[in-house]
C-alpha cells in the first residue's frame, strides 16, 4: 500500500511540475490568443467601416469582415498551440483539422448550410439590409444578414428570424428592389353608368392626390363584367415604395376617387340579385321567346315581366274557375 501511494505521489510531482514548466509557455499562449482576437475583430470594424456608407457593398464588406475574422483566430490559435506544445507541426494540425472536418459536418450539416447560404445571400445581394421583403407569411424590413440566419422586423413590430437556406432556395419578395412600384385596385360601378366618363373622373382625381408618379401614367381599364357591377382597375405609380408610403397614398387616392364618382353621380352599387319567375306551362315551358331571363329584353316581341302578386291572383282565378265556383270575379290584386 505505501508503495503503491509512493508511486501515486510521485506521478502528481511529475504533472505538477511539467504544468509548473508549462505554465509560462500557457501565459504566453493566452496573451497571444487574445491579442489575435484583439486584432480580428479591429480588422472587422474596419472592413465594415470602409463599406458602411456604400450601400452596393455593405454586404460584401460583412463577407470580408467576417471571413477575415475567422482566419486570423484560427492563425492566432494556430501559434498559441506551437508555443504550448512545440512539437505540434502544421502537417498534424491540417491532419487534425481533416479529419475533424468531416465529423463536424454530419454532426452540424444544418448549420453549416444556412452558413454557406449566408455567405452566398450576402455575396449575390438578392436583397439588402433596410429592404421590405415579403417571404411565404412574413413581411417586414431585414434588420440583419448573419451568417446563419436573417432577422425581418414586421410592420407590427415583431421580430422574425429566417435560416439563411430557407431564404436561398425559396422564392422571396423584395418590395423595395426599385424606386418606383405601382399599386392597383379594382373600383366597380354601375351597369347603366357610362364607363368613358367614370374612367375620366377616376384619372382626374389621381391627378390631383399629391404624390401620384406623372410617368408612368396612372390607366383605368374594364376588367371584369361581374354580376352586379362593371369593374374598373385602377392602376398608378408611388415613390418611394415603403409600405408606410404606400399605405398612406393609397388611402388618399382611394378617398379622392369615391368623392369624385358620388359628386359627380357615378353609382357605386352593392352586390344585388334578381329573380325571374317564368310561366312553368306546358305551352311555355322551353319556350325562350315566351321567357324573360335577361334585361335589357332584347328586340322584337319580348314578354313582359310579372309580378308576385299579380301571378298569386292569376293562380287564385284558375283555382276558383276549375272548382266550379259560381263567381268568377278575380281576388283584388295585393299591392305592388
Amino acid at each position: 500500500m505505501t508503495e503503491e501511494i509512493s508511486t501515486l505521489l510521485d506521478k502528481m510531482q511529475a504533472m505538477l511540475n511539467g504544468f509548473i514548466f508549462l505554465l509560462p509557455n500557457m501565459v504566453l499562449a493566452l496573451i497571444v490568443f487574445a491579442i489575435f482576437l484583439f486584432i480580428a475583430r479591429t480588422i472587422k470594424k474596419i472592413v465594415k467601416r470602409l463599406t458602411r456608407d456604400r450601400r452596393q457593398a455593405r454586404n460584401l464588406g460583412m463577407v470580408l469582415g467576417r471571413l477575415a475574422q475567422g482566419i486570423t483566430i484560427l492563425v492566432g490559435l494556430f501559434i498559441a498551440l506551437s508555443i504550448v506544445i512545440p512539437s505540434l507541426k502544421a502537417g498534424d494540425l491540417v491532419q487534425l483539422l481533416g479529419v475533424s472536418s468531416v465529423a463536424i459536418g454530419f454532426a452540424f450539416r444544418d448549420i453549416l448550410q444556412n452558413f454557406l447560404a449566408g455567405i452566398l445571400i450576402l455575396l449575390t445581394e438578392p436583397f439588402q439590409i433596410d429592404d421590405q421583403i415579403v417571404f411565404k407569411d412574413f413581411e417586414g424590413t431585414v434588420e440583419n444578414i448573419q451568417t446563419r440566419a436573417t432577422t425581418i422586423k414586421t410592420y407590427d413590430g415583431r421580430r422574425i428570424v429566417i435560416p439563411n437556406s430557407e431564404l436561398f432556395i425559396n422564392s422571396v419578395t423584395v418590395n423595395t428592389a426599385f424606386e418606383n412600384r405601382r399599386l392597383e385596385y379594382d373600383i366597380g360601378i354601375g351597369y347603366g353608368d357610362d364607363i368613358n366618363e367614370a374612367r375620366r373622373f377616376i384619372l382626374e382625381a389621381i391627378h390631383e392626390t399629391d404624390g401620384v408618379l406623372e410617368t408612368p401614367a396612372p390607366d383605368a381599364i374594364v376588367v371584369e363584367l361581374a354580376g352586379s357591377t362593371v369593374n374598373i382597375r385602377v392602376r398608378w405609380w408611388v415613390q418611394p415604395p415603403r409600405r408606410a408610403d404606400v399605405l398612406d397614398l393609397q388611402d388618399r387616392v382611394l378617398t379622392n376617387i369615391k368623392n369624385k364618382l358620388t359628386a359627380n353621380g357615378i353609382d357605386l352599387p352593392f352586390p344585388t340579385q334578381q329573380i325571374l319567375f317564368h310561366d312553368q306551362t306546358e305551352a311555355t315551358d322551353g319556350d325562350r321567346t315566351r321567357q324573360r331571363e335577361g334585361w335589357p329584353a332584347g328586340k322584337g316581341q319580348v314578354p313582359q315581366p310579372r309580378s308576385i302578386s299579380r301571378s298569386l291572383n292569376r293562380l287564385a282565378e284558375i283555382k276558383v274557375q276549375g272548382n266550379g265556383s259560381g263567381s268568377t270575379k278575380p281576388a283584388p290584386a295585393a299591392e305592388e
